[in-house]
């Protein structure tokens, strides 16, 4: 993966279902915790499929976690529970 395939990757994660988001300033995550169990086993084959067409990205995490703070998907502070509850960027 390039580094200006960062956002189309994120996006494409986003449109599978699951949540994106850093974690600090050198960390992400992708979860599917809160999707219905009878949803998990699709959106997962989705996700592999992403994963596979985007191909590697661990030489790009900084710059992924860099893009996902930008877009306020990040959470710095453990008393919030979802990065949604950041102030949102203009």
């Amino acid at each position: 993966m390039l580094e200006s395939e960062i956002p189309d990757f994120v996006d494409d994660v986003i449109k599978t279902g699951c949540d994106i988001c850093a974690i600090g300033h050198e960390y992400y995550t992708i979860c599917d915790a809160d999707l219905p169990k009878e949803k998990i086993d699709e959106v997962t084959v989705e996700l592999v499929r992403v994963m596979g067409n985007h191909g590697d990205r661990d030489h790009l995490k900084l710059a992924i976690v860099a893009h996902l703070r930008s877009l306020g998907r990040y959470i710095d502070d453990s008393s919030i529970d979802h990065w949604s509850k950041n102030p949102q960027p203009n």
